[in-house]
C-alpha cells in the first residue's frame, strides 16, 4: 500500500469519527506503523501535523453544524472541545474572528476536506471539466524559481491556467481581492467562470480556475545588477499600489490580524535564542533585550492594514522593465504595512546562497524598496524609525519556522546568517531616512 493510501484510510477513520476520541496510537495501529512513524507520515503526506489536521476537521464541521442553527455550546462539547471558551480560542486563532461574525460575513458554511495534496490527475481532470477549456493539458505542481513546489492545493495546467482549490470563503475573498488589485491597473487572478457562470465549482472541495499571468519575475542577473536600485525603487511603488488596493476591500472581509510583535516575542525570538546558543551564533542577550524594547515602544504606533506578506520577488511580475502586477497569493493578515516592503528586501537577500554580490547590494535594493513605497504611501515617522525591527522580525520568524520543518534545515541555516548579517547592518538601515 502507498504512503497516500495508507493516510488516506487513516483520513477516512477521522472524519467518521471526529465526535469521539481519536488517537495516534489508534491511527498508527490501523497502519501497522510506530505512533512516530505514522505522524511523520500523516505531515509529510498531507502538510499538516494529524493534531492539527483532525483540529481543523472539528473546527469546520463543528461550524458548519452551527451555520445551520445549531446551538454553537452544543457543536462545540460534541467536536471533543471540553468548553466553549477552548472552541471559541481555537475557531479565533483558525478564523480570525468568532462564528457569529464569520457567518455574518459569510451566511451558511459547508465544511470541505483539507487534505489537498493527495488529489490524483484523474480526479484533477474531472475537476477541469467544470470549464471551457481544452481538455488534456499537461497537469504540474508550482514551483517558485528555485524550484521548489510552492502549495499542495495549486496546479499549472498547460501553460496558460492556474487550479487552485481551498475553502470557499477563501477563495471568494481572493476574488474579491484580484478584482480589487485589477481596478488598480494591476494584472491580477480574476476567475474564469465556469459553465455555469460560476466564479467556483460545486463539488466538495471547491475550485477555482485562473489565467497565468503574463509577466515573469526579474531574473537573478536584473536585481542583483546595475539597475538594482531602480527595480528597488519600482518594487516598492508596486507594494504600495497593491496596498491601495488591499485597503479597498480591508473592511468588507475582516481579516485575521496578527500581532507581530506578540508572535516574535511569544514564539520565534525564544526559540532564536536556543538556535543562538545551539549553533554559537554569537548574538548577545542585549539584542534580544533592545528588540523588546524599543520595537515593543514602536509597534502600536505603526500603521496596519491588509497585507501581502509573501512579497518575495519572484511573486512580483515585471514585462518589458514594468511592474504589471503579482503572481496569484493567498489572502493572508492584517499586520503592519511594513511588512510587505522589509519582507521583499530580505527574499532578495536569500538569494545569497547562490548570488555573490547579494549582500553587497541588499543595503542599496532596501533603500531604493523603501524609498518607492514611500513615493506613493508615504511612511510615517515611526515607521521609518521601526525598520531595521520589522526586518529583524522576519528574520527570526523564518530563523523558527524553518528549522522546525526537517526539510527546510538548510534554509534554517541560510536565514541564520541572514539574521547576523543584518543585525550586524543596523546603523546602516538606520540611516535611510
Amino acid at each position: 500500500m502507498q504512503n497516500a493510501d495508507i493516510i488516506r484510510a487513516g483520513i477516512a477513520y477521522i472524519e467518521q469519527n471526529l465526535k469521539t476520541d481519536i488517537t495516534p496510537e489508534d491511527l498508527a495501529q490501523m497502519a501497522g506503523y510506530s505512533v512516530c512513524h505514522y505522524q511523520y507520515l500523516f505531515a509529510q503526506v498531507t502538510g499538516v501535523s494529524l493534531a492539527a489536521y483532525i483540529n481543523r476537521r472539528r473546527l469546520d464541521r463543528a461550524l458548519e453544524e452551527i451555520s445551520v442553527k445549531r446551538k454553537a455550546i452544543d457543536a462545540a462539547m460534541e467536536y471533543g472541545f471540553n468548553t466553549y471558551a477552548g472552541f471559541y480560542k481555537a475557531f479565533l486563532r483558525m478564523y480570525g474572528c468568532s462564528p457569529k461574525k464569520y457567518l455574518s460575513i459569510y451566511g451558511t458554511h459547508q465544511s470541505t476536506s483539507e487534505v489537498l495534496s493527495m488529489l490524483t490527475e484523474t480526479e484533477l481532470r474531472k475537476v477541469l471539466n467544470n470549464w471551457d477549456i481544452p481538455q488534456g493539458l499537461p497537469i504540474s505542481d508550482v514551483k517558485i524559481m528555485d524550484g521548489t513546489k510552492t502549495a499542495n492545493n495549486v496546479w499549472q495546467v498547460g501553460k496558460d491556467y492556474i487550479l487552485k482549490t481551498g475553502d470557499r470563503a477563501a477563495l471568494l475573498l481572493n476574488a474579491r481581492i484580484a478584482k480589487a488589485m485589477a481596478s488598480q491597473g494591476l494584472a491580477a487572478a480574476v476567475p474564469i467562470p465556469t459553465k455555469d457562470g460560476g466564479e467556483l465549482t460545486d463539488d466538495k472541495n471547491c475550485f477555482v480556475l485562473i489565467r497565468k499571468s503574463t509577466g515573469e519575475p526579474l531574473s537573478k542577473a536584473e536585481r542583483f545588477g546595475a539597475k538594482c536600485g531602480d527595480f528597488g525603487f519600482k518594487y516598492g511603488q508596486s507594494i504600495a499600489k497593491l496596498h491601495n488596493a488591499l485597503a479597498k476591500v480591508e473592511s468588507d472581509i475582516q481579516p485575521f490580524e496578527q500581532n507581530l510583535f506578540e508572535h516574535v516575542t511569544e514564539w520565534a525570538l525564544p526559540l532564536v535564542k536556543k538556535q543562538n546558543i545551539q549553533w554559537n551564533m554569537g548574538i548577545s542577550e542585549s539584542f534580544f533585550e533592545e528588540y523588546i524594547r524599543d520595537f515593543g515602544a514602536l509597534f502600536e504606533k505603526l500603521p496596519k492594514q491588509l497585507i501581502h506578506r509573501d512579497t518575495n520577488p519572484c511573486n512580483i511580475l515585471f514585462n518589458n522593465g514594468e511592474v504589471i502586477g503579482f503572481a496569484d497569493f493567498e489572502l493572508s493578515e492584517r499586520s503592519v504595512r511594513l511588512w510587505d516592503p522589509c519582507y521583499c528586501a530580505t527574499g532578495i537577500l536569500s538569494e545569497q546562497r547562490d548570488t555573490e554580490n547579494a549582500y553587497d547590494k541588499f543595503s542599496e535594493i532596501l533603500d531604493s524598496i523603501l524609498h518607492g513605497y514611500d513615493s506613493v504611501n508615504p511612511l510615517t515617522a515611526e515607521e521609518k524609525q521601526a525598520v531595521y525591527y520589522v526586518i529583524c522580525s522576519i528574520q527570526m520568524i523564518c530563523v523558527a519556522y524553518f528549522e522546525s520543518v526537517n526539510e527546510y534545515k538548510e534554509l534554517a541555516k541560510t536565514n541564520r546568517e541572514m539574521l547576523l548579517y543584518i543585525i550586524e547592518q543596523k546603523n546602516c538601515i538606520n540611516g535611510f531616512f
